[in-house]
């Protein structure tokens, strides 16, 4: 259990800033970086919807794409968080005390 360096509380509140923004962050990259794989997606699905005839090829096709551009979201909101979660380990005072008010990283008492 993490404690306060100067009072020994163990009253604690972690901030998680960088998490929280890499996340973020990461996100909109990776919605972005997948509008790239848009066109491929929006391709393969209509592939698939061809089976069902032109409305099937329309559908599939906003299928494949909408699926391409969560899948980078997705992607770029797992390497946010990751990075972040690095940020506030190492660099940020990620705790505070909620008894004196001290912000303090566990990693460097």
């Amino acid at each position: 259990m993490t404690q306060c360096p100067v009072c020994n509380s163990t009253r604690i509140e972690t901030r998680h800033y960088a998490k929280k923004v890499g996340g973020a962050i990461g996100t909109v990259a990776g919605a972005a970086s997948g509008a790239g794989a848009v066109l491929s997606g929006a391709e393969a699905g209509a592939a698939v919807g061809a089976v069902a005839g032109p409305a099937g090829v329309l559908v599939g096709g906003i299928a494949g794409a909408v699926i391409a551009g969560l899948l980078g979201a997705a992607a770029g909101c797992a390497t946010g968080v990751a990075v972040g979660d690095a940020i506030d380990s190492n660099v940020l005072d990620n705790c505070r005390c909620r008894s004196c008010g001290l912000t303090f990283s566990v990693g460097h008492r």
